[in-house]
């Protein structure tokens, strides 16, 4: 009963989130089968960490979106999800709720689950956030200054803010852990912090970046720009998008969390 419950909130969450444009069709489906696997076998404590990140997130895109309007250009998507975002930052987070259904009694899916979603979460709040920076951000490999919205692009205002969106989702995880509270949270911010600089390390190597010829700019765009013309890959991997950097910015936090949690136990 409880499963169905769950079930059935994840599709409604998944509902209102289309309704209210943060999600797209295909990303309210995706949402609906993670969502509705993380609330039904993790129950309340995932629901709420999933939940935090989902609405932080959201709400953050939205916010100061006049100012952040000139950067579109650079980004693959916009502030409405589909299906391959909805997996790239939920999908393990619902592998993991199987994992923790399955092998009742250990307690490393959770810490994994809060690591990931410290991550994702840290990550987003960097992204949002670090373009608002003051100066124009600098490139995590070689300190070059870029252009805001580079990708691998790193700014003193959006460390803090991944600082600020690992701590949110570690705060939550240490307080459903109870007497694990200092260690979870730890395990939490580090995982978080970690995934994300690792999400900047992929953006600034592996990540497939497009050039506009007509724009003269860098893009994640592909295969047409928002002006029109076609973009040819620049560097990186044609096929590793920003939908696979954000997965293995999950993965990363996940590892992370369990390893300094296994570690300090």
């Amino acid at each position: 009963m409880n499963f169905l419950i769950g079930l059935f909130s994840g599709i409604i969450i998944a509902v209102l989130a289309w309704r209210a444009r943060a999600l797209s069709r295909s990303g309210a489906y995706a949402a609906a089968l993670s969502g509705g696997l993380i609330f039904g076998l993790g129950g309340f404590p995932w629901a709420v960490l999933l939940l935090t990140f989902f609405i932080s997130s959201s709400a953050l895109s939205r916010a100061f979106a006049s100012r952040k309007s000139a950067l579109n250009e650079k980004f693959s998507k916009g502030h409405q999800r589909d299906w391959g975002q909805v997996l790239a930052n939920g999908g393990l987070g619902a592998a993991l709720a199987i994992l923790y259904y399955t092998l009742p009694g250990q307690t490393w899916p959770w810490i994994a689950f809060a690591g990931a979603m410290a991550a994702v979460n840290a990550d987003t709040w960097a992204t949002e956030l670090g373009v608002l920076n003051s100066t124009p951000p600098r490139l995590i490999t070689s300190g070059r200054q870029v252009e805001r919205g580079t990708s691998g692009g790193i700014s003193r205002l959006g460390s803090l803010a991944a600082l600020g969106g690992a701590s949110l989702v570690g705060l939550l995880a240490g307080i459903f852990s109870g007497s694990e509270f200092p260690l979870v949270f730890l395990a939490a911010v580090i995982g978080g912090l970690g995934g994300s600089f690792f999400d900047s390390l992929l953006g600034a190597t592996i990540q497939a970046i497009y050039w506009c010829p007509s724009c003269l700019k860098e893009t994640e765009r592909h295969p047409l720009h928002l002006c029109g013309a076609q973009t040819t890959l620049r560097r990186g991997w044609r096929w590793f998008d920003n939908d696979w950097v954000n997965f293995f910015c999950s993965l990363v936090g996940a590892l992370l969390a369990v390893a300094l949690w296994t570690a300090l136990t």
